[in-house]
């Protein structure tokens, strides 16, 4: 029997780029998210969940990444445009990928921005039934200099949230990296 649109429990699964590996490798903690998700809430029940896969990139201070921007053309602006956004795509195809083998239906899509208030923004605008999250699990001084997007999201997200400690073998060596 086919699950009908609205009987499907929607997930939203906020994912980004390893800060040790970079594009297009997912963090340790998106991973984490994500497989929790699968093992824990999607089980064997592939046909009852859509994961909402949604990639956030920060723009740089002076939107000029890696290029001097003295030296920058307005080619220059389309050629990082489209550099991101294949990143980005490519990030998200890890997660679209494994979600095809084993039949979860999905969606992915990338926004610029902070990730807090885009996050929160998102889950307003698409209003998925749960918002799961990797968390680095950050001490208290940690926070103060870093700060956590998951925190905020607990606070500020319009739907219930489930965030995810990456586990401790898998904590790299400075705990901001993931």
């Amino acid at each position: 029997m086919a699950t009908s649109e609205a009987s499907v429990t929607r997930i939203m699964v906020a994912v980004n780029e390893s800060t040790i590996k970079g594009y297009p490798h997912a963090s340790i903690s998106s991973k984490g998210a994500f497989e929790w998700t699968l093992q824990k809430i999607v089980m064997s029940n592939t046909s009852g969940f859509k994961l909402l896969f949604l990639h956030v990139q920060v723009p740089d201070e002076d939107g000029f990444d890696d290029m001097d921007s003295i030296y920058a053309s307005p080619e220059d602006f389309k050629s990082l445009k489209s550099r991101d956004r294949a990143r980005g795509l490519r990030l998200l195809e890890f997660f679209v990928t494994r979600c095809h083998e084993i039949g979860v239906a999905c969606e992915a899509w990338i926004k610029k921005g902070d990730p807090k208030e885009v996050i929160c923004h998102e889950v307003k605008r698409i209003q998925p039934d749960l918002l799961v999250l990797g968390s680095r699990g950050l001490g208290p001084f940690q926070r103060v200099f870093v700060g956590t997007v998951s925190e905020f999201c607990v606070k500020h997200a319009e739907c219930p949230v489930v965030t995810i400690k990456r586990r401790l073998e898998e904590t790299p060596q400075d705990p901001v990296d993931d």
